[in-house]
């Protein structure tokens, strides 16, 4: 391996030596039902069961939530209109307790008549209409939706309705590439040596308060940067107006998690932000049941050098990466919210995939709410034939069991091993009662004005920063 010479920053002392916080405090939780349909008119699993939490945004302007949902249930095989909702969550404004989760509207991405959807792209041609949507943020003064996807990677801003407004210029650096020929490949690693990985592209997004600035982040370390054992990876600065890249900052993920990605980026003004690193164990359709780690770690880009130019596993790489505070922010599987009473569904084992965090609206205190929320792939998984089936879970004090069964029944069923290989049939005459589809699940936090010190609300400007909104809360 290359020596690296990456300099921990100017900030990292000082982040070091930050005096130890009370982290947010969890108040509860909701699981929300597997098979539970959104609001596109559709009835089916490919068609209309409600995809939960790629991603979730609170946009206070308008107070409205936003939940993401991925490129299907067919895992990128199935074509599938991708789409986003609007949800209403009752939030107790003294206590935090979040309750009542309502979908409102669906809304499908389209360019022009035709809908995006989650096919993977055809080998070394145009994304095209290919779309793996995983973050979401709308800007506070347009209200448009901007959505980050795997595929590209890409960052592509949609009117309030779903409909495609413009693309964002990826850095050339990116794209999953020969970096000998230049050619070109979406659809796998197959030929690439540089570049994003395949399903690892833009994961995190955020926007600073102003609307002028959008960052998108990698879900892990790029080929030609350590890709599978990588713990750097890349934050992209990019300018709302002009849609290109301004900068990109090179960020330290938790080498000790195995499977190790960020899932979610939030921004508490226009240089920190919260990171949501995880891991890929925990109740999934086909993930490890082990033990998780699931956690948000804050962040400061002040003083981080643009890696634009700058391979970050070169030998003799020089180059700032940005201010980590070691202590994590946020733990989401800590043994006593595995164990609160709102999450007795769960049985004390935590969601594999927490994809989705926001900061939502003020409480009376003048704290506010966060909150995480976990993908459940559509409770679904498919063979390599591409035949579809449900997977069910049941879990007592922390121990989980999983079968596979022929969609909407439990007839054919197959059980999944504890590393999430799917094995032989059920045994005869197999106890099916306690068995669910996985929820998607929502956590509730109460975060305090210290802990989320330096956090501004987005607010309407003109792009240029100056700001033609009230600094009041729409709250209050």
């Amino acid at each position: 391996m290359p020596r690296l010479h990456v300099l921990a920053g100017a900030a990292a002392l000082l982040a070091a030596c930050v005096s130890a916080h009370a982290a947010p405090e969890f108040i509860n939780g909701l699981t929300l039902d597997g098979d539970a349909v959104d609001a596109s008119g559709g009835t089916a699993i490919n068609d209309g069961r409600l995809g939960y939490f790629s991603d979730i945004y609170y946009d206070p302007q308008r107070k409205e939530w936003w939940a993401l949902s991925d490129r299907g249930p067919g895992g990128g095989t199935l074509n599938y209109e991708t789409r986003i909702h609007r949800f209403k969550l009752d939030v107790n404004r003294r206590t935090g307790e979040i309750s009542n989760f309502q979908l409102l509207a669906t809304r499908i991405f389209r360019r022009g008549g035709e809908s995006l959807n989650g096919l993977a792209p055809a080998v070394g041609g145009p994304l095209g209409l290919a779309f793996d949507p995983e973050g979401v943020v709308v800007h506070p003064r347009t209200g448009h939706l901007l959505i980050s996807d795997e595929y590209g990677p890409s960052l592509i801003e949609f009117n309030h309705h779903g409909r495609l407004v413009r693309r964002f210029e990826t850095p050339a650096n990116l794209l999953p590439r020969n970096a000998a020929t230049g050619a070109t490949n979406f659809a796998g690693d197959d030929g690439n040596t540089a570049g994003k990985r395949t399903n690892r592209g833009f994961e995190g997004l955020a926007i600073s308060p102003d609307g002028r600035f959008v960052f998108a982040m990698l879900q892990s370390a790029m080929l030609d940067e350590g890709a599978g054992n990588g713990v750097l990876n890349r934050i992209v600065k990019f300018d709302a107006r002009s849609g290109r890249a301004l900068a990109q900052y090179a960020y330290r993920m938790d080498g000790s998690s195995q499977g190790r990605g960020i899932s979610a980026l939030v921004a508490l003004n226009d240089h920190e932000f919260l990171v949501l690193e995880r891991n890929n164990r925990g109740l999934g359709v086909d993930s490890t049941l082990a033990p998780p780690n699931k956690k948000v770690f804050r962040i400061d880009l002040t003083g981080a050098t643009d890696v634009s130019a700058i391979d970050l596993d070169a030998a003799g790489a020089v180059f700032t990466t940005v201010t980590k505070q070691p202590a994590p922010w946020l733990d989401l599987a800590t043994a006593t919210t595995l164990v609160h009473p709102s999450l007795a569904g769960l049985g004390g084992v935590s969601p594999e995939k927490w994809e989705g965090l926001a900061i939502g609206p003020r409480l009376a205190d003048g704290s506010y709410l966060v909150l995480a929320g976990t993908d459940n792939d559509y409770s679904a998984t498919q063979n390599p034939s591409g035949l579809q089936f449900d997977v069910y879970f049941k879990a007592v004090a922390g121990v989980a069991s999983r079968i596979a069964c022929d969609i909407g029944t439990f007839n054919n069923c197959r059980t999944i091993a504890d590393d999430g290989v799917a094995s032989g049939a059920v045994p005869p005459n197999f106890d099916f009662s306690g068995y669910r589809l996985i929820p998607g699940v929502l956590h509730g936090y109460k975060a305090s004005a210290a802990d989320l010190a330096g956090y501004v609300r987005p607010r309407r400007s003109d792009g240029h920063g100056h700001d033609h909104g009230s600094d009041h809360d729409e709250d209050d």
